[in-house]
C-alpha cells in the first residue's frame, strides 16, 4: 500500500507532505512530513489548544461575552462576518466556530486575546518546532513581508495523537477538542467517501495553491492522517486526500 500512496503523491505538482500513524499498532508512514508549509486554517488547531490550556488553568471563562464589531469582521470562511454588528457571542462560540466553520473573525479575536507568543511557547513545550503563528489572518502587510503561519504534517499529527490519547492539556480538554473537530462542517476531503458513516475529527485549510486536511479517523484501528500542500494543483490533491483516506481505512490491517 505504501507504494500506491507514494505513486499518488509523487504524481501531484508542488509541495506535498503526508503523515500517517495507526494509533493501535503504532505503525507510522510519512512522505516529506517535516516539510514546513504555509498553514492556512490548520493553524486553528494550535490556537484551540492554547484556548483549552487557559480554560483548564482557570485563566479564561468559556461564557465570557464578546461583542462583534464591524472592524472585527473578516471575509471568506465562517459565519460571524455575515451577522449583524453588535452580536454578542461567548468564548465557547468563538472557538467552536473557529473549527467547525473555520471562522476567520473568531480566529483573529482568539489570537489577539491569547497571544501569538503564548501559542508558540505552548507548541515548543509540546516539542513542535515548525508549527508557529506568525501573523493574524488577512494581514496583507505581514504576508507581503514573508511572515506566514507555518505547520508541517508530522507535527500536527503529533498534536492529534496527543488529543486522541487524552494527553493534550488534559483528558477532558482532549475529549472536548475531539468533539469539536468531529462536528466539522467542511467535509469534502478526508470524509468524502464515507458519507458520514465514519467518525472523523479533522480540520481543513485552503488558500491559493494550498489545500490541507488533517485528522483522526475512528476506524476499527483508529489512525491519524495529515495531508498538507503548498503551490499545488488543488483539485488534484483534494482527490488524492479523498482516495488515500479511503485506502488507509479499507486496507489498514496491512499498514
Amino acid at each position: 500500500m505504501n507504494g500506491q500512496i507514494l505513486e499518488i503523491l509523487n504524481g501531484i505538482p508542488g509541495k506535498t507532505g503526508f503523515y500517517y500513524k495507526n494509533l493501535t499498532t503504532g505503525v507510522e508512514w510519512e512522505v516529506r512530513s517535516e516539510e514546513p508549509m504555509i498553514a492556512a486554517s490548520v493553524i486553528k488547531i494550535p490556537v484551540l489548544a492554547e484556548v483549552f490550556a487557559r480554560l483548564e488553568a482557570g485563566a479564561a471563562d468559556k461564557n465570557e461575552l464578546y461583542r462583534i464589531r464591524e472592524e472585527d469582521k473578516l471575509p471568506s470562511c465562517g459565519a460571524l462576518n455575515y451577522m449583524h454588528t453588535g452580536l454578542e457571542v461567548t468564548l465557547e462560540d468563538l472557538y467552536t466556530l473557529m473549527i467547525i466553520l473555520s471562522d476567520n473573525t473568531a480566529t483573529n479575536l482568539l489570537i489577539k486575546k491569547f497571544g501569538m507568543e503564548n501559542i508558540n511557547r505552548r507548541m515548543r513545550g509540546l516539542g513542535l518546532n515548525v508549527t508557529t503563528v506568525n501573523r493574524l489572518l488577512f494581514d496583507a502587510e505581514a504576508s507581503a513581508a514573508g511572515r506566514e503561519n507555518r505547520i508541517c504534517a508530522k507535527e500536527i499529527g503529533l498534536l492529534l495523537e496527543k488529543m486522541f490519547r487524552g494527553e493534550l492539556i488534559s483528558p477532558r480538554a482532549s475529549q472536548e477538542m475531539i468533539s469539536i473537530l468531529t462536528n466539522q462542517r467542511l467535509n469534502g476531503k478526508m470524509p468524502f467517501h464515507f458519507k458520514g458513516k465514519v467518525k472523523i475529527a479533522h480540520k481543513t485549510g485552503e488558500d491559493g495553491g494550498i489545500t490541507h486536511d488533517v485528522g483522526i479517523v475512528f476506524a476499527p484501528q483508529p489512525f491519524v492522517a495529515c495531508f498538507c500542500s503548498n503551490e499545488t494543483d488543488v483539485p488534484l490533491f483534494e482527490r488524492a486526500i479523498q482516495d488515500i483516506t479511503k485506502l488507509l481505512y479499507d486496507l489498514q490491517p496491512e499498514c
